[in-house]
């Protein structure tokens, strides 16, 4: 059995870790089941937005006559935009090439499971088998659609965002598409093929659209869909898929009133949410904790349940998002593979991961949403403020009244005056919220406590000794510190610290 100082299971934000390692010289081993890159470059954020960013063209195009540009017959060339697409999709070969050419790391390409506490299984795409084991390990495993056991989805077919990125790309839009799922995934997708051509159903089990906004946003958002003729059912319970000549048929039934009711189409993508890649790895040979949903239960400094094995992004449940899982992959690398004694230490706060989801306009956010926060029992003030009252907002046709007139909302903190959550529906939210991530990330901080019954005899030492660090909002430091939804434009800016850390 080969052993390693450092074993990585994931080819994802883990391999910022993967880079820290490998520039101490530490005997590295990565493991990856499927392509290089994690689910960000290979299924989710990159791929999504190329396609996103050509629908949005369409609809301003569509709404440009509001300030005098006319456009005809403006559609989606499919062509470029899938060329477009899987030309940055491939560059998962330049990531597993970067690593394969370095001396101290070896790659294994095939699946991993606990033997032991600190040995692994693989079992190899090529059909061989290997067994390794590793001072050090890191989880970045990431998760999965969520598939329902419905009745008939197996045999009749369906697609997810990993088959859509993969066997089952469409050489053209869809005629026609069920998306079952109302949150982020199914948004983005819905604005897509909407915009491309594709008649579109939504079918949510949720009373609302992204039910994790603020209830403004998703109103706004179904408003949105609505205007565009995007058909949507809410609260609806799936029954069941069968095939009709061409078609594909989902059953579906109201939560409330039991109504049931059928819609068709050439295709069904399934979105209702994800799930973690967990039960690969047999994790009842360890001493790894998980969560009633299946979750690696890790605290504040990415430590799991057991020693010395560290978790970060999906796999931990904290927010599916790849720019939260760079900043727990940089505080892991900073922590442990960076000669950082603990007094240094940085550790995660999660109060301030932004989110965005990537509809036309934007709807994006930081912090909590009004029911959040009168439910925690804070006094709470409300502040909105719309595109049209800008003028810059004016100059882009948004008008009072409109009914695609954006705003910025804010919950603020009666007594404090403190910014509790900020949410934001119009164009380039992702870009317009940077600046309350930076703010809110900002000042004295003092270790918060996350899962107190996991700690390592480092972590107890500074969780007594109330480890607190000054974040200065005129450092680059601090810069790097704060998230920036991924991807947006913010990261121009944001990323800049990169170049001054590596001049």
């Amino acid at each position: 059995m080969k052993n390693y100082d450092v074993i990585i299971i994931g080819t994802g934000a883990a391999n910022i870790v993967a880079d820290a390692a490998a520039r101490q010289g530490l005997k590295i081993a990565i493991i990856e089941r499927g392509r290089f890159g994690g689910t960000c470059l290979n299924r989710g954020c990159i791929p999504t937005k190329i396609m996103v960013t050509a629908a949005n063209y369409i609809r301003e195009f569509r709404e440009a006559s509001q300030i005098g540009v006319l456009s005809e017959h403006v559609r989606m060339d499919w062509q470029v935009v899938s060329k477009r697409l899987w030309k940055k999709v491939d560059e998962s070969h330049a990531v597993k090439e970067y690593y394969a050419a370095m001396p101290t790391i070896d790659i294994y390409e095939g699946t991993a499971s606990f033997i032991d506490k600190k040995s692994l299984h693989i079992e190899m795409n090529d059909g061989s088998a290997a067994e390794i084991s590793g001072s050090k390990i890191i989880l970045g495993i990431g998760a999965r659609t969520n598939v329902p056991a419905l009745p008939g989805l197996e045999e009749t077919g369906y697609i997810t965002s990993e088959s859509l990125f993969g066997t089952n790309y469409p050489p053209q839009p869809y005629k026609s598409l069920i998306i079952v799922g109302g949150g982020p995934i199914g948004c983005e997708f819905a604005h897509v093929f909407d915009a491309a051509g594709t008649k579109v159903t939504i079918v949510q089990h949720n009373v609302r659209l992204l039910p994790k906004e603020d209830e403004s946003i998703s109103q706004y958002v179904l408003d949105a869909f609505h205007r565009y003729g995007i058909q949507v059912f809410l609260n609806q319970d799936t029954v069941s898929v069968h095939m009709e000549k061409d078609k594909k048929v989902l059953s579906f039934r109201n939560r409330t009133t039991g109504e049931e009711q059928e819609v068709s189409a050439q295709e069904i993508l399934i979105a209702p949410g994800i799930v973690p890649m967990t039960d690969l790895l047999h994790l009842e040979h360890t001493d790894i904790s998980l969560d009633k949903r299946g979750y690696i239960n890790t605290n504040e400094f990415l430590e799991t349940s057991a020693e010395d094995i560290w978790a970060l992004g999906d796999v931990n449940g904290l927010a599916p998002f790849r720019h939260k899982a760079n900043y727990e992959a940089e505080i892991i690398a900073h922590n442990i593979f960076s000669g950082n004694e603990p007094d240094t230490w940085r550790w995660a706060q999660y109060e301030t991961v932004p989110a965005v989801t990537y509809t036309y306009p934007e709807a994006a956010h930081v912090g909590l949403t009004e029911k959040q926060a009168r439910n925690a029992n804070y006094e709470i003030d409300i502040a909105i403020n719309h595109f049209s009252a800008s003028a810059k907002g004016y100059a882009m046709g948004y008008e009072p009244g409109d009914s695609n007139d954006g705003f910025v909302k804010l919950v603020i903190d009666k007594k404090t005056k403190n910014i509790l959550g900020v949410h934001i529906i119009g164009p380039q939210a992702s870009i317009l919220l940077q600046p309350f991530i930076n703010l809110l990330s900002c000042g004295q901080l003092t270790v918060e406590v996350l899962h107190e019954e996991i700690a390592s005899p480092a972590v107890k030492m500074l969780r007594h000794k109330k480890l607190t660090r000054n974040l200065d909002p005129h450092s680059v430091i601090t810069m790097g510190e704060s998230m920036t939804p991924h991807p947006s434009l913010s990261e121009v800016t944001m990323w800049t610290r990169y170049y001054y850390e590596g001049k």
